[in-house]
């Protein structure tokens, strides 16, 4: 049995697809997801073979997703649009397949035909993405959108993932993984922490081999000695 998730902000369109899939008795839906960060959330937690992904979504749309999912964890990528324009860029971006709304059943009959192919010849999924400009984060009803250049830094947690600029601190869904590889000024500086190099005021050294950084707003980050000299080259020091 194939595991989906599917991912539509418009309730009666995951509904309508969610019974298509089950008719087909070839789908189990493991996650239902009205937005892209649990979306994400749910792809993390479930592993799912395969997304059957809403292209047009507030906030975030289907394709910047794909750029913020892990790339162990990225399954296959089954597009769906009602506007057949997205098509050849859905192809672009090397997905299973496209679905045009409304749904038919023989159309989604030929993308699981299709989907089996790919799963059984043992294909690993890689998706072409753009860089993250803007950082999805959880608010309490909505999703807030943080430019990557105003972040300072970024520490995980046992709570999670923080994003911390010179206003507050944000919880968000991605990994510090995905924002060292996809955001242009995001480093490495500790296990735990990414720093944004343009935000660094002052560099602290406590011993040969550590040091602390001072950020523009003056909150401070530790730096380990495996990247201390990393980032001493980027800053040209």
């Amino acid at each position: 049995m194939i595991r989906a998730v599917v991912v539509d902000d418009e309730l009666l369109a995951r509904e309508e697809l969610e019974a298509l899939l089950a008719e087909t008795g070839e789908v189990t839906v493991v996650g239902s997801c009205a937005n892209a960060i649990q979306a994400i959330r749910t792809i993390k937690s479930t592993r799912p073979d395969v997304v059957f992904l809403d292209i047009q979504m507030p906030k975030l749309d289907g394709l910047k997703m794909l750029s913020m999912i892990d790339a162990e964890v990225v399954p296959c990528v089954v597009f769906v649009t009602a506007f057949d324009e997205y098509a050849i860029n859905a192809f672009e971006k090397n997905a299973i397949d496209y679905l045009l709304k409304p749904i038919q059943p023989e159309r989604l009959a030929r993308a699981i035909a299709r989907l089996k192919r790919f799963l059984g010849e043992g294909h690993t999924t890689r998706y072409e993405s753009p860089l993250i400009e803007r950082i999805p984060c959880m608010g309490s009803q909505s999703i807030k959108l943080i430019d990557a250049s105003e972040v300072e830094f970024v520490r995980s947690s046992e709570m999670g993932v923080h994003v911390v600029t010179s206003k507050g601190e944000y919880l968000t869904e991605l990994t510090l993984t995905v924002l060292e590889a996809k955001t242009r000024h995001l480093v490495r500086c500790h296990k735990q922490f990414l720093v944004n190099i343009h935000q660094i005021d002052e560099i602290i050294r406590q011993d040969p081999s550590t040091a602390l950084l001072k950020t523009r707003s003056g909150k401070q980050v530790p730096v380990s000695r495996r990247f201390l000299v990393h980032l001493k080259e980027l800053l040209g020091i």
